[in-house]
């Protein structure tokens, strides 16, 4: 028995009703709070170069995936081989360069997101329809914190060359991104975050409705 064979059944046995009552209780909403933590625990084990840890909060992570599916399965959604199915299909799909029958060449790490882009605008197509609109903002997780959402935002903006049309451009209080470094910005964040705090608003919020209006504004 694989080792993912046997956390599978693990999980499926503290589900069972002679199993663990708080595993029992649990849903897909009411883990969510666990997979937010999880990740942040990732996070910390990467930053922190240690692989101990990360190797151990990996399989936290890991059992937050199978719970999941566990839930998924209890409910004939899907099962745990549907997640791995579906994953390495899509790696396989949009990975031709690696995978195809005749492997194109692509040079850059560049060229294969751009490539991974086209094939998934072509794949909403073909689920959706030749007239289903495809955004340079599509499929952004809502749920990202907000200055990933911000970001991620701004890449796409740049790489479209839309600059031009955010107002950010037009007041630009920190300067070009050459006269800042990591410390420089770190610093620059923090003091907005407490000059936020003193004026009681919540940065992550403001940050995330700005970066949303943002959208709205380049789409229209």
């Amino acid at each position: 028995m694989s080792e993912i064979q046997r956390l599978r059944q693990i999980v499926t046995q503290l589900r069972a009703p002679d199993g663990c009552p708080w595993d029992r209780e649990q849903t897909h909403q009411s883990l969510l709070r666990c997979l937010v933590e999880e990740v942040s625990e990732v996070l910390e084990a990467v930053d922190n170069n240690d692989f101990e840890l990360m190797e151990e909060e990996l399989g936290d992570l890991l059992l937050q995936v199978v719970m999941h599916a566990c839930l998924a399965e209890e409910q004939n959604h899907f099962d745990f081989e549907d997640v791995a199915r579906g994953i390495s299909d899509k790696l396989i799909r949009r990975h031709p360069h690696v995978f195809g029958e005749k492997a194109e060449t692509v040079d850059t790490s560049g060229e294969v997101i751009d490539r991974w882009e086209l094939i998934k605008a072509e794949e909403k197509k073909k689920k959706f329809g030749e007239n289903a609109k495809i955004s340079i903002f599509k499929n952004l997780p809502p749920r990202l914190p907000a200055l990933l959402f911000a970001n991620d935002i701004y890449k796409r903006v740049a790489k479209n060359g839309l600059e031009e049309k955010g107002e950010w451009e037009e007041n630009n209080s920190t300067g070009s991104a050459q006269e800042l470094n990591e410390e420089l910005a770190g610093k620059a964040l923090f003091e907005l975050v407490a000059a936020c705090q003193k004026s009681g608003i919540d940065p992550e919020l403001a940050l995330r409705k700005f970066s949303s209006a943002q959208v709205k504004k380049l789409e229209d």
